[in-house]
């Protein structure tokens, strides 16, 4: 295991007395907390996995049906296995994850992180616009999707696929990390500045509150305000882009002058915000649900914005935020310009050597209504 003290304070890994310190670590950061052996994973990292602003996480060899989601406490996760695990599947050959089932996955890379860095989590932005519940799990971790300062040990993920039935394998990569040093957030009125100097949402009046309001557009593009799920589909292969007819997993909702949708219960549904949104160079961004009290519905599993999305300078120009929409328990009335997420935006500890959108492997770059990357 690395040293904290000399990690912190290696050239690259912006020690706490850089300035520049606190922050999300760009994609030259993480290479460096990599190189001091904070970041140890069990094959050598793919070309495309590091992003600007986080690290594409990959299934190992092995995945445990269980019979219930759970959080560690004060146990390691391979305890909570031995007592929950039904059955062990292998994945070095593929295997198909079922619908409505519980899997708990260990993945390629393992934490030694320095005292002053901790992370956070999410489904890739092409995992949750498939529905498929994704969270990471720490050994006697307290809350999913949440890696504390100093954290060393095996990262799992635990994955519930909800509309469709995915075919994974090792290597697959279902989550995305996020690095960060302090309390890199900015404040409502650190954002209104922002949003001043370099515009954040295509709005006239923005809300600041928590973060930056984002609004559903049910006004249509192109004649569609959105895709709803179909259920009882064929597989979608995690690692087929491209390879899947959107007739036979979507049915277009098409725009008919209301300017509203009643969300079924239980069903999922892709729309697009209203805003155009653009996350500059020097931060990275992250939608939050809106307050629970305006409506029983969930949105956005899929929450990291890259630095560079949907900016100008990155080939942007302004780029929708893909809602991925689900309601709970009673139908619910959504109308146009709603709002329901916020952005919250974070300074980057130093600009990424390259920016979301400034390559082939940047999917939803300039996006409007978009499906995932799966479907042709």
């Amino acid at each position: 295991m690395p040293d904290t003290k000399q990690d912190t304070a290696r050239p690259g890994l912006l020690s706490s007395t850089n300035p520049r310190s606190g922050g999300i670590l760009a994609a030259q950061g993480i290479q460096a907390l990599h190189a001091a052996g904070a970041i140890l994973p069990e094959t050598p990292f793919a070309a495309d996995q590091v992003q600007p602003a986080s690290l594409d996480l990959r299934l190992g060899s092995r995945a445990f049906r269980v019979r219930t989601s759970f959080l560690p406490g004060a146990r390691p996760v391979s305890a909570c296995i031995a007592a929950f695990a039904l059955h062990e599947i292998d994945l070095t050959a593929g295997a198909v994850l079922e619908t409505g089932c519980v899997y708990i996955a260990e993945l390629q890379e393992t934490l030694a992180l320095p005292a002053d860095v901790a992370a956070s989590a999410n489904p890739k932005s092409s995992t949750g616009r498939i529905d498929v519940f994704t969270r990471v799990i720490t050994d006697r971790g307290q809350a999913f999707d949440q890696v504390e300062a100093g954290y060393r040990g095996r990262l799992y993920a635990e994955i519930s696929p909800r509309t469709f039935p995915v075919r994974v394998r090792t290597g697959s990569r279902l989550s995305q990390i996020r690095f960060r040093r302090g309390e890199p957030r900015l404040t409502d009125t650190e954002l209104a500045s922002l949003h001043a100097a370099t515009p954040l949402v295509a709005s006239a009046t923005p809300s600041f509150q928590g973060g930056i309001a984002v609004s559903v557009d049910l006004a249509g593009f192109e004649g569609l305000i959105g895709y709803r799920a179909k259920r009882h589909t064929g597989l979608v292969d995690v690692d087929a882009p491209g390879r899947h007819r959107t007739a036979d997993f979507w049915e277009p909702l098409a725009a008919d002058g209301s300017g509203a949708l009643i969300l079924d219960p239980g069903q999922f549904y892709i729309l697009a915000s209203k805003e155009a949104v653009q996350v500059p160079p020097d931060f990275a961004a992250e939608m939050v649900p809106f307050d629970p009290l305006v409506g029983e519905f969930r949105v956005h599993y899929a929450g990291f914005f890259d630095p560079g999305f949907g900016f100008a300078g990155a080939g942007g120009a302004g780029a929708r935020a893909v809602l991925e929409v689900r309601s709970r328990d009673v139908p619910f009335l959504l109308e146009d310009g709603q709002i329901v997420g916020r952005l919250v935006y974070e300074r980057m500890a130093e600009r990424p050597a390259a920016l979301y959108g400034a390559d082939a492997g940047s999917n939803y770059q300039a996006q409007g209504l978009k499906l995932s990357k799966h479907f042709a």
